[in-house]
């Protein structure tokens, strides 16, 4: 910006404006010699504004639902001058950093840059205690910067009930990603988007089957959203989600597990504490809840070693014993 000695009204009332959100907050505020310092910063060493100017400036904020605290502590002394009351608290910042740094399907480029867009919510000084975010693991991080796009199209196919076609893959053990079905399209009706297990998965109806899949979107390519449009009947996303284990699809059905008592928490936190849960004797419990028949409800059980046993249905008693037994040949 050139130099200049004045600026218009409106420039400077917002100009004023981005110096408190930017550098005062509940800890730190400015003399009027303070804000006329960052003007001149700005504009200039020859930018003049009286005090006149300032307080009605300020009383313009006041007046528009911009919060400016005025702080003298005496009548006669200087007033200092302070933006408080923002959107998010720092404590809400810090979790939305914490929640982008453990997101997998962010890439680590987009992570830092959306750091710095949340560190802008606030001022300069609280930013710096916004520092100590999570650890970027880089090694776990998404190296697609396609997701972010993949995400937009696919929340407007579910917002419009459009059909969308797209190309899926998996990496193979040479570190390379290979597209199933030979390159085919997958033709789906979204449903609903879902973030679990720190990935973002569309849940939609794969129409060549007639059934209800899911689709790690880091997974996805070439999303292309068709004309065709289809009518939405309602689904129970969290149901859904709840049922599933690794997220592993499969049938539902009826299961019934034995638990240690010291498990009652994580299964209350899997489930919900409105599931069904019998006590069994003094140390063990008993819960009853539908759940998809899959590799992902073996491997889940299975992490639980001898705290837990199944019941029924007898076809996942046989699947665990199955398991338990090659294991037992592998380590024999």
């Amino acid at each position: 910006m050139s130099r200049v000695e004045r600026v218009n009204n409106k420039e400077r009332l917002l100009k004023l404006m981005e110096i408190l959100r930017e550098y005062t907050d509940e800890e730190h505020e400015l003399s009027y010699e303070e804000l006329m310092d960052r003007f001149r910063l700005s504009y200039g060493p020859g930018m003049k504004v009286n005090k006149i100017s300032l307080k009605d400036d300020i009383d313009h904020l006041i007046a528009s639902g911009f919060d400016v605290t005025i702080n003298q502590e005496k009548e006669g002394l200087p007033k200092y001058y302070s933006h408080q009351y923002r959107l998010f608290e720092l404590y809400e910042l810090r979790m939305l950093i914490d929640a982008v740094v453990s997101a997998r399907f962010i890439t680590k480029n987009e992570t830092r840059n959306l750091i710095r867009k949340i560190k802008k919510l606030t001022s300069i000084h609280q930013a710096k205690l916004l520092q100590n975010e999570l650890l970027i693991d880089s090694s776990v991080k998404s190296e697609s910067p396609m997701v972010r796009l993949a995400i937009h199209v696919l929340h407007q196919a579910v917002a419009e009930k459009k059909v969308i076609a797209f190309q899926y893959g998996r990496y193979n053990v040479d570190k390379e990603f290979t597209l199933s079905r030979n390159g085919g399209k997958y033709l789906v009706k979204p449903l609903a988007l879902t973030w679990t297990n720190d990935f973002y998965y569309l849940i939609a109806c794969f129409m060549e089957a007639d059934e209800i899949r899911h689709y790690r979107i880091d997974r996805i390519r070439n999303v292309e959203v068709t004309t065709e449009s289809f009518k939405y009947d309602p689904f129970d996303v969290s149901r859904y989600v709840q049922s599933t284990f690794h997220m592993f699809a499969g049938s539902e059905q009826w299961i019934k597990i034995c638990f240690r008592n010291e498990l009652i928490n994580v299964m209350l936190d899997k489930f919900g504490k409105e599931v069904d849960i019998q006590k069994d004797g003094e140390s063990h419990f008993i819960l009853t809840t539908k759940a998809r028949d899959s590799a992902g409800l073996a491997s889940w059980i299975l992490n639980w070693g001898s705290q837990a046993k199944v019941i029924s249905p007898p076809s996942l008693v046989e699947k665990i014993k199955s398991e338990i037994a090659s294991m037992h040949e592998l380590y024999n």
